[in-house]
Protein backbone atom coordinates (compact mmCIF):
# COMPACT_ATOMS: atom_id res chain seq x y z
CA UNK A 1 0.00 0.00 0.00
CA UNK A 2 1.14 3.53 -0.79
CA UNK A 3 -0.98 6.00 1.10
CA UNK A 4 -0.98 9.78 1.21
CA UNK A 5 0.79 11.96 3.72
CA UNK A 6 -1.19 15.07 4.63
CA UNK A 7 0.71 17.98 6.17
CA UNK A 8 -2.09 19.48 8.23
CA UNK A 9 -2.10 22.83 10.00
CA UNK A 10 -3.36 22.47 13.55
CA UNK A 11 -3.62 26.23 13.95
CA UNK A 12 -2.49 28.11 17.06
CA UNK A 13 -4.20 25.84 19.59
CA UNK A 14 -7.95 26.42 19.74
CA UNK A 15 -9.63 23.29 18.35
CA UNK A 16 -12.49 25.23 16.79
CA UNK A 17 -10.06 27.13 14.55
CA UNK A 18 -9.26 23.96 12.60
CA UNK A 19 -10.44 23.86 9.00
CA UNK A 20 -13.18 21.40 8.08
CA UNK A 21 -10.69 19.54 5.88
CA UNK A 22 -8.26 19.18 8.77
CA UNK A 23 -10.98 17.80 11.05
CA UNK A 24 -12.13 15.33 8.39
CA UNK A 25 -8.61 14.02 7.79
CA UNK A 26 -7.98 13.60 11.50
CA UNK A 27 -11.16 11.52 11.76
CA UNK A 28 -9.98 9.35 8.86
CA UNK A 29 -6.32 9.12 9.86
CA UNK A 30 -4.63 5.79 10.49
CA UNK A 31 -1.63 7.44 12.13
CA UNK A 32 -0.95 11.02 13.25
CA UNK A 33 2.57 12.38 13.74
CA UNK A 34 2.03 15.50 15.82
CA UNK A 35 3.99 18.49 17.12
CA UNK A 36 4.61 18.97 20.84
CA UNK A 37 2.31 21.99 21.10
CA UNK A 38 -0.79 20.39 19.57
CA UNK A 39 -3.35 20.23 22.42
CA UNK A 40 -5.19 17.09 23.44
CA UNK A 41 -8.53 18.56 22.29
CA UNK A 42 -7.28 18.46 18.71
CA UNK A 43 -5.67 15.03 19.04
CA UNK A 44 -9.03 13.74 20.32
CA UNK A 45 -10.41 14.37 16.82
CA UNK A 46 -8.36 11.39 15.61
CA UNK A 47 -10.00 8.57 17.65
CA UNK A 48 -8.94 5.69 15.40
CA UNK A 49 -5.38 6.83 14.75
CA UNK A 50 -2.09 5.83 16.29
CA UNK A 51 -0.68 9.04 17.83
CA UNK A 52 3.06 9.60 17.48
CA UNK A 53 4.70 12.62 19.16
CA UNK A 54 7.52 14.04 17.04
CA UNK A 55 7.46 17.66 18.19
CA UNK A 56 10.38 20.00 18.71
CA UNK A 57 10.74 22.45 21.58
CA UNK A 58 13.67 24.80 21.91
CA UNK A 59 16.30 23.54 24.35
CA UNK A 60 14.65 20.14 24.77
CA UNK A 61 15.34 16.69 23.38
CA UNK A 62 13.34 16.12 20.20
CA UNK A 63 13.12 13.89 17.16
CA UNK A 64 15.63 14.64 14.38
CA UNK A 65 14.03 15.88 11.16
CA UNK A 66 15.58 13.11 9.07
CA UNK A 67 14.02 10.56 11.44
CA UNK A 68 10.60 12.19 11.07
CA UNK A 69 10.95 12.18 7.28
CA UNK A 70 11.69 8.46 7.20
CA UNK A 71 8.85 7.59 9.55
CA UNK A 72 6.39 9.48 7.34
CA UNK A 73 7.51 7.58 4.25
CA UNK A 74 7.44 4.24 6.07
CA UNK A 75 3.94 4.94 7.42
CA UNK A 76 2.63 5.75 3.93
CA UNK A 77 3.64 2.25 2.83
CA UNK A 78 1.45 0.74 5.55
CA UNK A 79 -1.49 3.12 5.88
CA UNK A 80 -3.91 4.92 3.58
CA UNK A 81 -4.13 8.22 5.51
CA UNK A 82 -1.06 9.54 7.28
CA UNK A 83 -1.38 12.94 8.96
CA UNK A 84 1.61 15.09 9.87
CA UNK A 85 -0.04 17.54 12.26
CA UNK A 86 1.87 20.80 12.61
CA UNK A 87 1.18 23.77 14.86
CA UNK A 88 -0.06 26.87 13.05
CA UNK A 89 0.32 26.66 9.29
CA UNK A 90 2.61 23.93 7.89
CA UNK A 91 4.25 26.36 5.46
CA UNK A 92 5.18 29.03 8.02
CA UNK A 93 8.35 28.09 9.94
CA UNK A 94 7.26 24.46 9.94
CA UNK A 95 10.05 22.79 7.93
CA UNK A 96 7.35 21.48 5.64
CA UNK A 97 9.47 21.79 2.49
CA UNK A 98 11.98 19.28 3.83
CA UNK A 99 9.21 16.74 4.38
CA UNK A 100 7.58 17.47 1.02
CA UNK A 101 10.85 17.07 -0.88
CA UNK A 102 11.76 13.86 0.97
CA UNK A 103 8.37 12.26 0.30
CA UNK A 104 8.17 13.30 -3.35
CA UNK A 105 11.68 11.93 -3.96
CA UNK A 106 10.34 8.56 -2.80
CA UNK A 107 7.15 8.86 -4.85
CA UNK A 108 4.93 9.21 -1.81
CA UNK A 109 1.85 11.36 -2.40
CA UNK A 110 1.78 14.43 -0.18
CA UNK A 111 -0.82 17.17 0.25
CA UNK A 112 -0.81 20.32 2.37
CA UNK A 113 -3.83 21.46 4.39
CA UNK A 114 -3.35 25.08 5.50
CA UNK A 115 -3.92 26.22 9.08
CA UNK A 116 -4.23 29.55 10.85
CA UNK A 117 -0.76 30.81 11.68
CA UNK A 118 -0.21 32.17 15.19
CA UNK A 119 0.30 35.78 14.09
CA UNK A 120 -3.21 36.01 12.67
CA UNK A 121 -4.76 34.35 15.71
CA UNK A 122 -2.91 36.70 18.05
CA UNK A 123 -4.04 39.78 16.13
CA UNK A 124 -7.63 38.53 16.05
CA UNK A 125 -7.64 37.88 19.78
CA UNK A 126 -6.44 41.40 20.48
CA UNK A 127 -8.74 43.03 17.94
CA UNK A 128 -5.76 44.67 16.22
CA UNK A 129 -5.33 44.68 12.46
CA UNK A 130 -1.74 44.01 11.39
CA UNK A 131 -2.29 46.18 8.31
CA UNK A 132 -4.08 49.53 8.54
CA UNK A 133 -4.77 52.24 5.99
CA UNK A 134 -2.30 55.07 6.34
CA UNK A 135 -0.36 53.25 9.07
CA UNK A 136 0.85 49.86 7.88
CA UNK A 137 0.91 48.57 4.32
CA UNK A 138 3.64 45.96 4.69
CA UNK A 139 3.81 42.96 6.99
CA UNK A 140 6.71 40.61 7.73
CA UNK A 141 6.92 37.28 9.54
CA UNK A 142 10.48 36.53 10.69
CA UNK A 143 12.46 34.41 13.12
CA UNK A 144 15.99 35.03 14.41
CA UNK A 145 16.55 31.31 14.96
CA UNK A 146 18.79 29.38 12.58
CA UNK A 147 19.90 25.77 12.64
CA UNK A 148 23.44 24.59 13.19
CA UNK A 149 25.59 25.22 10.14
CA UNK A 150 23.00 27.44 8.44
CA UNK A 151 23.65 30.94 7.14
CA UNK A 152 22.76 33.86 9.41
CA UNK A 153 19.19 35.13 9.11
CA UNK A 154 18.51 38.52 7.50
CA UNK A 155 15.62 39.12 9.89
CA UNK A 156 16.88 42.51 11.12
CA UNK A 157 16.76 44.09 7.67
CA UNK A 158 13.34 42.59 7.03
CA UNK A 159 11.93 44.02 10.28
CA UNK A 160 13.38 47.45 9.50
CA UNK A 161 11.74 47.44 6.07
CA UNK A 162 8.27 46.36 7.24
CA UNK A 163 5.57 48.54 8.79
CA UNK A 164 4.47 45.66 11.03
CA UNK A 165 6.71 42.76 12.00
CA UNK A 166 5.83 39.53 13.78
CA UNK A 167 8.76 37.64 15.29
CA UNK A 168 8.31 33.91 15.79
CA UNK A 169 10.34 31.84 18.24
CA UNK A 170 12.05 34.88 19.70
CA UNK A 171 10.98 35.03 23.35
CA UNK A 172 14.21 33.50 24.63
CA UNK A 173 16.20 36.07 22.67
CA UNK A 174 14.15 39.14 23.57
CA UNK A 175 17.10 41.15 24.86
CA UNK A 176 19.28 40.30 21.86
CA UNK A 177 16.41 41.12 19.49
CA UNK A 178 15.85 44.53 21.06
CA UNK A 179 19.56 45.33 21.03
CA UNK A 180 20.02 44.27 17.41
CA UNK A 181 17.07 46.29 16.13
CA UNK A 182 17.94 49.43 18.12
CA UNK A 183 21.58 49.20 16.98
CA UNK A 184 20.36 48.94 13.38
CA UNK A 185 18.37 52.16 13.73
CA UNK A 186 14.87 51.14 14.81
CA UNK A 187 13.45 53.47 17.42
CA UNK A 188 13.47 52.07 20.93
CA UNK A 189 10.03 53.69 21.31
CA UNK A 190 8.51 51.44 18.62
CA UNK A 191 5.29 49.95 20.04
CA UNK A 192 5.67 46.27 20.94
CA UNK A 193 3.52 43.43 22.19
CA UNK A 194 4.35 39.98 23.47
CA UNK A 195 1.54 37.47 23.06
CA UNK A 196 1.58 34.06 24.73
CA UNK A 197 -0.75 31.14 23.98
CA UNK A 198 -2.61 32.96 21.21
CA UNK A 199 -6.21 31.71 20.73
CA UNK A 200 -6.17 29.59 23.90
CA UNK A 201 -8.09 30.14 27.12
CA UNK A 202 -4.84 31.05 28.90
CA UNK A 203 -3.83 33.67 26.29
CA UNK A 204 -1.97 36.69 27.64
CA UNK A 205 -0.62 39.87 26.05
CA UNK A 206 1.82 42.44 27.43
CA UNK A 207 2.30 45.83 25.75
CA UNK A 208 5.23 48.24 25.79
CA UNK A 209 7.99 49.42 23.50
CA UNK A 210 10.93 47.81 21.74
CA UNK A 211 13.15 48.83 24.66
CA UNK A 212 10.78 46.99 27.01
CA UNK A 213 11.03 43.62 25.26
CA UNK A 214 13.27 41.91 27.85
CA UNK A 215 10.94 42.99 30.66
CA UNK A 216 7.83 41.90 28.75
CA UNK A 217 9.32 38.51 27.90
CA UNK A 218 10.25 37.94 31.55
CA UNK A 219 6.54 37.75 32.42
CA UNK A 220 5.97 34.67 30.29
CA UNK A 221 5.07 31.27 31.67
CA UNK A 222 6.51 28.97 29.01
CA UNK A 223 3.80 28.84 26.35
CA UNK A 224 4.30 29.57 22.65
CA UNK A 225 5.08 33.27 22.15
CA UNK A 226 4.98 35.90 19.41
CA UNK A 227 6.53 39.35 19.38
CA UNK A 228 4.72 42.04 17.39
CA UNK A 229 6.31 45.39 16.49
CA UNK A 230 4.77 48.39 14.74
CA UNK A 231 2.62 51.49 14.83
CA UNK A 232 -0.54 49.38 14.60
CA UNK A 233 0.01 48.81 18.32
CA UNK A 234 0.32 52.51 19.19
CA UNK A 235 -3.01 52.69 21.03
CA UNK A 236 -3.34 49.02 21.87
CA UNK A 237 -2.39 49.20 25.54
CA UNK A 238 -4.81 52.01 26.33
CA UNK A 239 -7.69 51.01 24.04
CA UNK A 240 -10.55 49.04 25.53
CA UNK A 241 -10.20 45.52 24.19
CA UNK A 242 -13.25 43.39 23.36
CA UNK A 243 -14.00 40.85 26.07
CA UNK A 244 -13.46 37.34 24.77
CA UNK A 245 -13.06 33.97 26.40
CA UNK A 246 -9.57 33.59 25.00
CA UNK A 247 -7.89 36.96 25.50
CA UNK A 248 -6.52 38.10 28.84
CA UNK A 249 -4.07 40.93 29.11
CA UNK A 250 -1.09 41.15 31.43
CA UNK A 251 0.21 44.67 31.81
Amino acid sequence: MIGTVYLVGAGPGAADLLTLRAARLLAEADVVFHDALVPKEILALAPRAELVAVGKRSGRHSAAQRFINKRLADAARKHRVVVRLKGGDPLVFGRAQEEIDFLRARRVAVEVVPGITAALAAAAGLGISLTQRGVARSLAFVTPRVGAGEAASSWVGTVLAADTAVIYMGAGQAEAIAQALIAAGKSQRTPAAVIENASRAEARAAFGTLADLPRLAARLSGGPVLIVLGEVLRNAASAEQPATARTRQAR
